[in-house]
C-alpha cells in the first residue's frame, strides 16, 4: 500500500495583517542595512486593528526612526484612511527592540 501525504499551505492576500507585518519587518531590515551594512536584525512584527507592534534584537550603530519607517510602509500599502479602522497617521506603533546579546550576535 503506499504512502499517503497531506500537503497544505497558507495563503493570505494584499492587506492581511501577516503580509502587512512582514512587509514592515522588511522595511525596517532595509532601512537599518541601508545605513549599517554590518548590523544584525532579528525584528519581528505584530498587526492587530489600530496598532502595530514592532520587537526583536538589534546590533547596529546606525539611527533609524522605526516609527516612521511603520507609518511610510503603511501608507505604500495604501492604510491612508481612518475609516479603514487603520490607518497610517493614527496607528499605535510600539516598538519593542533591544540590543541584540553578544552570545547571538557573534554567530
Amino acid at each position: 500500500m503506499s504512502e499517503r501525504k497531506l500537503f497544505t499551505s497558507e495563503s493570505v492576500s494584499e492587506g492581511h495583517p501577516d503580509k502587512i507585518a512582514d512587509q514592515i519587518s522588511d522595511a525596517i531590515l532595509d532601512a537599518i542595512l541601508a545605513k549599517d551594512p554590518e548590523a544584525h536584525v532579528a525584528a519581528e512584527t505584530a498587526v492587530y486593528t489600530g496598532s502595530v507592534h514592532v520587537f526583536g534584537e538589534i546590533s547596529t550603530n546606525a539611527y533609524v526612526d522605526i516609527n516612521r519607517v511603520v507609518r511610510d510602509t503603511i501608507a505604500e500599502i495604501g492604510y491612508t484612511n481612518t475609516e479603514y479602522g487603520f490607518s497610517a497617521e493614527t496607528v499605535g506603533v510600539h516598538p519593542s527592540l533591544v540590543e541584540q546579546s553578544p552570545d547571538i550576535a557573534q554567530g
